[in-house]
């Protein structure tokens, strides 16, 4: 399996001279796409309504659900990253730690799960998912992740929407009403004017 895990490595990693516009565009997937997310979330609770942002708030807890396991992973099984061993080409800084699962796309797609599991927001969490395919590509494409890296956060993530669907009676409704005590009270003024949805 790990020589099947190397040699995909090596068909997508990048070549020995990578052109700009492919290494700006691998760049952009593989360190800052995923602040759509936070975006995303922040946007959607300020402009939308309470289905909408318990879904969100289900799709947090997932995301923060997988970046756990993947701690928990890492610390259980330590899998080097492909610049640990000497193989293939590394174009962006990484610490050398376990490789396995990626906490980007668990983050990306433990969000889209979760949001896929929910009718009101199946478009958006479709979208978040096909988001994490060039997140896929881009991470193995600069040599921070194999392909097994990113087929252990699918599994991850999936399992961890699935929980935070299951939990969302005990675990996601305290923090909702908590969150949206906060969210009332900071915006108080923008809400009383129309700008915000209480």
């Amino acid at each position: 399996m790990e020589t099947l895990n190397h040699n995909l490595f090596l068909l997508i990693n990048a070549p020995d001279h990578t052109g700009a516009p492919a290494l700006a565009a691998a760049t952009f997937f593989a360190e800052y796409a995923i602040w759509i997310i936070p975006a995303m979330v922040a946007i959607g609770w300020l402009r939308g309504g309470e289905s909408h942002r318990k879904a969100l708030l289900a799709a947090t807890v997932s995301g923060c659900l997988g970046l756990l396991a993947n701690q928990l992973i890492g610390l259980c099984w330590q899998h080097p990253r492909p610049f640990m061993t000497g193989l293939g080409h590394t174009l962006i800084p990484h610490a050398p730690d376990s490789s396995f699962p990626s906490d980007h796309l668990t983050l990306i797609w433990a969000v889209a799960f979760s949001l896929m599991m929910t009718a009101r927001a199946r478009m958006a969490g479709l979208a978040l998912a096909l988001l994490g395919i060039p997140v896929a590509w881009a991470r193995i494409y600069l040599g921070v992740h194999f392909p097994f890296d990113m087929a252990g956060s699918a599994v991850v993530a999936l399992l961890c929407g699935w929980l935070a669907l299951r939990t969302g009676g005990w675990l996601a409704m305290p923090i909702y009403r908590v969150a949206i005590g906060i969210y009332r009270r900071l915006f108080a003024k923008l809400i009383h004017r129309g700008w915000l949805l209480p």
